[in-house]
């Protein structure tokens, strides 16, 4: 079992940035691939970033390439989402998510074993 709690979530103002964090528990956390996804109300859960296990290898959803940065720390096992230039339309709750994977950066909510219970952030303009 992982156990994954987010922090760092809150309200912002559209330009602003906000720094989250997820941290792990319960397994070795560096052989586990980690993602960002978010879902804003009325919508389905989408994917936002998602770094390997090493942290070498990471991809980003179109929508924040450029705003935002993945990163990860195995010594403290947590994984960060830097997110610059916030917009009204990055309002969601945001939720990390682990999968156990010795290689790759994966994209599918589906692929994800292991969930936080999320964390809101609230851009406002």
């Amino acid at each position: 079992q992982v156990q994954l709690v987010e922090s760092g979530g809150g309200l912002v103002q559209a330009g602003g940035s906000l720094r989250l964090s997820c941290v792990a528990s319960g397994r070795t956390f560096s052989t586990y691939a980690m993602c960002w996804f978010r879902q804003a109300p009325g919508k389905q859960r989408e994917f936002v970033a998602a770094v390997s296990r090493t942290g070498i290898s990471t991809d980003y959803a179109d929508s924040v390439k450029g705003r935002f940065t993945i990163s990860r720390d195995n010594a403290k096992s947590t994984v960060y989402l830097q997110m610059n230039s916030l917009k009204l339309g990055d309002t969601a709750v945001y939720y990390c998510a682990s999968k156990y994977a010795l290689m790759g950066v994966w994209i599918n909510p589906a692929d994800y074993d292991y969930w936080g219970q999320g964390t809101q952030v609230t851009v406002s303009s």
